[in-house]
This record gives structure tokens, C-alpha cells and sequence, in this order.
């Protein structure tokens, strides 16, 4: 399998964007990787890149997105950040890949039993990493069920997971509300912004 180039990413639709995603996490999840000669996938990229997707997720190391949707060298902008949540660097960043780079889809991917997430429905409090639980809190506060208060920790992996999916919900709809290019990229059909929950227990992604 080759590297994108200009041409295919300009034929390249934001639903068969997904349906790319879709395919190879189907693989990933077969253990059939498509056939690609990397360093070849080097020089094929060294004169630019033209990637079809960007792709932001946690920092877990079991979630690579590059592994996880089975793609390849110059396929898809990766953003990184433990809790998946959205700043004004990662939508500029997003804005960048979109707009300037010419990707057809916004992913925001969480996973279950996310360390993150863990964190912020404990409320932990830790250093710098005091702010960025800070970020994810307001999905553990939006998360409604259960009202016992003593089930809503991190020991209650049901109640984790649940924030973790209001945590991508809220992710996208920060996206929608403070980039205007994301938004009117979205409503002009040049761009799909979508979220997606990815399970450490077999491999699946599931789209929101």
C-alpha cells in the first residue's frame, strides 16, 4: 500500500475518510495488516505529506491511532494528550490539518479504563497535572448516573467509562463552539468531525 498523495487525498470524501478507519480497525482486529513497505512509504512522503484523516487521542500507549486503524506513513495527523480534550493549541493544530493540510476528518477517540478519566472522577490533584484533570472534570460532573456518591470513582469502571464518552462528547462539541473554521468546514460538507470509543479489551473501535 502506497502513501497518499495530493491526488488521492483530493478524491478522498469525508465518509470514505470513516469508512478507511472502519477497514483498518477491522484489521487491527483480525491481526491482518495491510501490505506496506514503510521505508518505501519514507521517500514517498519526503517531499510532502497529504494525510486524509487527524486523529485526536489519549496518550495511553495501548491506544496508537497509527496502529489501532492500521495506517500507514503520511496517512493521518496524530494529536496526543492524556484525557483526549480539546485547547486552543490542539484546535489550532486541527484547524492546520484540515484547512491548510486538507484532511476530511475530525476524529476525537477515547478509550475505556482511561488513566485520565480515572483521575478526574477522583479528582486528583497533582502537580500540572492539577489543570489538565481540571479539563476533564466537567464530563464526571455532566455524567448523571449514579447519584450515590460513593459509586462515582474510579472504582466503579462503568461510571469511568461513561465519563470517558462524555469527555469525547463534550470534546466534540468544543470543537463545533470555538473554531469557526472546524464548524463551517463541517456545515459546508468539506469535513466530518466524529467521535469514537476504543476498547483495551479486544482491539474494537466503535463510533459515536
Amino acid at each position: 500500500m502506497k502513501a497518499h498523495t495530493k491526488e488521492t487525498q483530493s478524491t478522498m470524501s469525508p465518509e470514505k475518510a470513516l469508512q478507511f478507519l472502519k477497514e483498518g480497525n477491522e484489521r487491527f482486529q483480525n491481526n491482518l495488516k495491510a501490505n506496506r513497505n514503510l521505508l518505501q512509504q519514507v521517500n514517498e512522503t519526503k517531499d510532502g505529506q497529504f494525510p486524509f484523516a487527524t486523529i485526536l487521542s489519549c496518550i495511553d500507549s495501548r491506544v496508537s491511532a497509527e496502529l489501532v486503524f492500521d495506517q500507514g506513513l503520511g496517512d493521518i495527523f496524530s494529536i496526543r494528550i492524556a484525557g483526549n480534550f480539546v485547547n486552543q493549541d490542539i484546535l489550532g493544530s486541527m484547524e492546520f490539518a484540515c484547512k491548510l493540510a486538507g484532511t476530511k476528518l475530525v476524529v476525537v477517540l477515547g478509550h475505556t479504563s482511561c488513566g485520565a478519566v480515572k483521575g478526574a472522577c477522583d479528582h486528583a490533584r497533582l502537580g500540572n497535572l492539577t489543570a489538565l484533570i481540571n479539563k476533564i472534570e466537567p464530563a464526571v460532573f455532566a455524567t448523571k448516573e449514579p447519584k450515590d456518591e460513593e459509586l462515582r470513582n474510579s472504582k466503579n469502571m462503568e461510571f469511568v467509562d461513561a465519563v470517558a464518552v462524555k469527555n469525547v462528547e463534550m470534546a466534540l462539541e468544543n470543537i463545533r463552539n470555538q473554531s469557526v473554521i472546524l464548524k463551517e468546514m463541517e456545515q459546508k460538507g468539506e469535513i466530518a468531525i466524529v467521535g469514537a470509543m476504543y476498547d483495551l479489551s479486544d482491539g474494537k473501535v466503535t463510533f459515536l
